[in-house]
């Protein structure tokens, strides 16, 4: 006796399957999760401030300076560090968050000039990467990580 099992039918769902992830992971650039209550990892594009910022009070109160490892996120709490590694050459550069931003649809931070110099950037602008905070890294004044962990 022998069993025989028709796989074409499930096959053709699995294919369904892979194309809705696959577009899924497409048309969200920036896909953040909390892993636990203070890991956190994003992907998503960064951009570094201008120099016409230079000396402008941040939205923690301090006096910007291009020369400082920081930069801007949406929601991360202040004061939290962040490792920003570049997709595309694997360079990285630990900034802390110390502004609100950016605002430019797709892009997930914005960078002090120092700091994207520490990524090979300044001459591209732009450039993928992937933003990561170890456990304990995140600023423990609010205890969580702009309310993803909660």
């Amino acid at each position: 006796m022998s069993l025989h099992y028709n796989f074409s039918c499930a096959g053709e769902s699995l294919k369904k399957w892979i194309v809705i992830v696959a577009l899924a992971c497409w048309a969200a650039p920036s896909m953040a999760k909390s892993l636990g209550k203070e890991s956190y990892i994003e992907y998503g594009i960064a951009s570094y401030y201008a120099d016409m910022f230079q000396g402008r009070t941040t939205a923690n109160g301090e006096s910007f300076d291009q020369a400082a490892l920081t930069a801007a996120h949406r929601s991360l709490p202040f004061g939290t560090k962040v490792l920003v590694t570049r997709q595309d050459t694997g360079q990285s550069v630990e900034v802390t968050i110390n502004d609100r931003g950016p605002f430019v649809k797709g892009r997930i931070i914005d960078l002090s000039k120092q700091a994207a110099r520490e990524l090979g950037m300044i001459h591209r602008g732009i450039v993928p990467v992937a933003l990561s905070s170890p456990a304990g890294n995140i600023n423990k004044a609010t205890g969580d990580i702009g309310g993803l962990g909660r």
